[in-house]
C-alpha cells in the first residue's frame, strides 16, 4: 500500500506530466540503490545543487521523484527570492528549502532545526553545496518565549514540541524568540514548518511581523495546531492581525490564487502588488524534471 501511494504521488504530480516513465523509474533506482550503497546519497536537486539522503528521507526523496516536492511553495521561494535577500527557514530539517534559497537563488538563510540528529543532516548539506559562508545555521527551536521545550526525535520531518501530557520519549532543546534571533536583519521571506507549534512561533515575533520589509510567510495550516489546543483560524487572525493575507501560488502562471492552502500550507502575502512583481521577473530554475 504504502508503495502505492507513493507511485501515485509521483504520477500525479504535476511537475512529473511530460515524463513520468521517467519518474518512476528515479523511483526505482532509489528503492534500489537506498538499499545497496552504504550511507548518505547525493541526490540531484534544483540548478546544480544536490541533497543527500538516506532510506526514509522522504522530503529529500521527494525532491528526487519530482523536482520540487512541495511545488507551489517552492516554486514560490524561487520565483520571490533574489540574490543577497535574507530567507529565514524555521524547521528546516534537513535543508530542502535552505539549500533551494541559498544553493538555487543565491539568497542568505538562517537556517533553524532543533533536533540534533537532523541538524547534523542540515549541516551536512550545507557544506556539499559550499554554503557555509552564505547560510547560518541554528541548532534551536522558536517559540513566544526563551526557555526550553522538549522534543520527539527519530520521527524524521514531523519531529515536534512535546505536548503536555504526550508520554513518549523526548530531549530537552533550547528555544528563544523568533525576534531574537533576527535582530535588525528582517528576512523578506519566512518558512515556518513546526508540526503545530506555529502559533508559539508567530507571538515570539511579532515585531519582525509588523516590519514592513518582511514580504511573504509560507506556513504548515494543516490543523497539527489541534495538538495543542490551537486552531489554524488562530494562525489567520494573527497573520491578518499584522497585515497579511492568505493565498496560494500557481508556479505555472506565476500568479498568485484565492485557493488559500497548498499541500498543508498557506502562503501570507503582505504586499500584493510587489509579490507579483517579483514572481513575474523572476528566472527560470533548472529542476531533474524540467523548468520552473
Amino acid at each position: 500500500m504504502h508503495l502505492y501511494r507513493l507511485l501515485s504521488f509521483v504520477w500525479n504530480h504535476p511537475l512529473n506530466a511530460g515524463g513520468r516513465i521517467a519518474a518512476v523509474l528515479r523511483v526505482i533506482r532509489w528503492q534500489l540503490a537506498s538499499r545497496l550503497l552504504p550511507g548518505p546519497i547525493a541526490l540531484q536537486y534544483v540548478e546544480q545543487t544536490q541533497l543527500f539522503a538516506t532510506l526514509g528521507m522522504t522530503g529529500a526523496t521527494g525532491n528526487w521523484y519530482c523536482g520540487l516536492h512541495e511545488v507551489r511553495e517552492m516554486a514560490f521561494l524561487l520565483h520571490v527570492l533574489r540574490e543577497d535577500d535574507h530567507f529565514l527557514d524555521v524547521g528546516a530539517n534537513i535543508g530542502s528549502y535552505t539549500i533551494l534559497a541559498g544553493g538555487g537563488v543565491g539568497a542568505r538563510v538562517t537556517a533553524v532545526e532543533p533536533i540534533p540528529e537532523t541538524f547534523a543532516h542540515l549541516e551536512r548539506n550545507v557544506v556539499l553545496n559550499r554554503l557555509s559562508t552564505q547560510v547560518r545555521t541554528c541548532r534551536l527551536g522558536l517559540s513566544d518565549q526563551t526557555s526550553v521545550l522538549r522534543f520527539t526525535t527519530g520521527l524524521d520531518c514531523v519531529n515536534h514540541v512535546i505536548a503536555e501530557g504526550e508520554n513518549v520519549p523526548g530531549i530537552d532543546v533550547p528555544v528563544m524568540r523568533l525576534d531574537e534571533l533576527v535582530g535588525q536583519d528582517v528576512p523578506l521571506l519566512v518558512k515556518i514548518d513546526v508540526e503545530g507549534h506555529e502559533r508559539s512561533v508567530l507571538l515570539g515575533g511579532e515585531r519582525t511581523l509588523s516590519d514592513t520589509r518582511l514580504l511573504a510567510v509560507i506556513m504548515e495550516t494543516n490543523g497539527s495546531g489541534a495538538h495543542y489546543g490551537h486552531s489554524d483560524e488562530e494562525l489567520m487572525n494573527i497573520m491578518r492581525g499584522h497585515g497579511f493575507a492568505p493565498f496560494g501560488y500557481d508556479p505555472f502562471t506565476r500568479k498568485l490564487t484565492g485557493a488559500q492552502q497548498t499541500d498543508g500550507n498557506t502562503i501570507f502575502v503582505r504586499d500584493w502588488a510587489a509579490i507579483e512583481d517579483r514572481v513575474a521577473h523572476a528566472r527560470h530554475y533548472q529542476l531533474i524534471n524540467g523548468q520552473i
